[in-house]
């Protein structure tokens, strides 16, 4: 029986990931799909529009298996931190492989690459040259591909399972990395047809246009009380105004901090401050990871304080994915949560004080907060 790894955000699950989930199981019929899933703030320094109960009930009814969370500090960071923790979590569950979504679907040339970045001790130097010239990092980090492989790669799931393999090769992990062709465009901002981007259908909902034809059909009654970055605006303005240091704050560099309070009060939209602050070396993403950073305050001090996975929090799983939780448990090395005691673990206090954060939006903010102590599973696993 293969075990197979996905990593997602689901913000909001759609058909390309449901395509995805159906391709793994076409190839791999006799299959355990274990998910890690970012949770209530993602990768691109977004809110999720639905909260990660409501995530994990549809990846079970899409056929996952298994859910497990990514936690905050990898789930809200660039994409090394953020593949460092989700394929330590995967490694950790005895994962063989990893399939994700690749613009250019060659495993090979990613791997060439991600061996160049590992490998070649020119890399590094490269990357801090081109930033120099006031290049932000992604771009950097293309220039500097270039020049050592002749490849270009600049599509961001090229670039994030590149850094899948390198965080395998790194690490000497067991996975083995897979890619299937992704067939829409990840930045499309306009639905176009049965499969569009996460990106498009979050503009669309945000718009009130129907995406009854981009979801499935079990997803929509699960797409009625919506949330946004832009919701939380005057939550984020009250912070950056009142706090005297922004620079303490993870992602936020010295200099940009004094920039943030200088533009802060002049900006009605979230839109509008984002697109003040950002320049060629400040992507829209960059800003975005370090608003919602500062916002729920993941200081410089607590990333280095949480860098490593002590524990997997489970989120939901079927009956085949409980199965294959009770066959391996014993040889995990970190503990298996499916219920939060009072005595937690400190990345997993902040992982609550995030959720606190994120439900001051919510009408039923109170009933959030005490979703995560509640045992979805109906089980005890330790």
């Amino acid at each position: 029986m293969e075990t197979i790894g996905i990593i997602a955000e689901y913000n909001p699950f759609h058909n390309g990931h449901l395509y995805h989930i159906n391709r793994i199981k076409e190839k791999y019929k006799d299959s355990i799909l274990i998910l890690v899933l970012a949770g209530n703030f993602t990768q691109r320094g977004e809110v999720s529009i639905i909260d990660k109960w409501k995530k994990a009930e549809i990846s079970l009814k899409s056929g996952i298996d298994l859910i497990v969370e990514l936690p905050f500090p990898f789930a809200t960071q660039s994409a090394d931190y953020f593949s460092y923790g989700a394929i330590t979590i995967l490694e950790l569950l005895h994962v063989k492989k990893i399939v994700f979504g690749s613009e250019s679907d060659s495993l090979k040339d990613l791997t060439e690459i991600a061996k160049a970045q590992v490998e070649n001790e020119e890399f590094d130097k490269l990357v801090k040259v081109y930033s120099k010239f006031g290049n932000n990092y992604p771009t950097a980090l293309c220039l500097a591909l270039k020049d050592l492989t002749g490849k270009t790669i600049k599509a961001p799931n090229d670039l994030l399972g590149i850094s899948y393999i390198k965080t395998i090769i790194k690490n000497n992990y067991h996975i083995i990395p897979e890619t299937i062709k992704r067939t829409n465009d990840y930045h499309e901002t306009e639905l176009k047809n049965m499969i569009s981007s996460a990106t498009a259908i979050r503009k669309a909902l945000r718009k009130n246009i129907d995406i009854k034809n981009q979801v499935p059909e079990y997803v929509l009654p699960y797409l009625q009380e919506l949330h946004f970055i832009e919701d939380y605006f005057d939550l984020l303005k009250y912070k950056i105004i009142t706090e005297e240091d922004l620079s303490i704050y993870n992602t936020v560099d010295e200099g940009i901090d004094k920039l943030l309070k200088k533009e802060i009060c002049s900006c009605k939209t979230y839109e509008e401050f984002v697109n003040k602050i950002k320049s060629k070396r400040y992507t829209y993403n960059k800003i975005s990871r370090m608003l919602i950073h500062i916002l729920c305050n993941f200081t410089k001090e607590k990333k280095e304080r949480l860098t490593e996975i002590s524990y997997i929090r489970i989120l939901g799983f079927s009956d085949k994915g409980r199965k294959y939780l009770n066959t391996i448990k014993k040889d995990v090395k970190v503990p298996i949560i499916s219920k939060i005691n009072r005595n937690k673990d400190p990345m997993l206090e902040f992982e609550i004080e995030t959720t606190k954060i994120y439900s001051l939006d919510f009408n039923h903010s109170k009933e959030l907060i005490e979703e995560e102590y509640k045992n979805h599973l109906n089980t005890e696993l330790l």
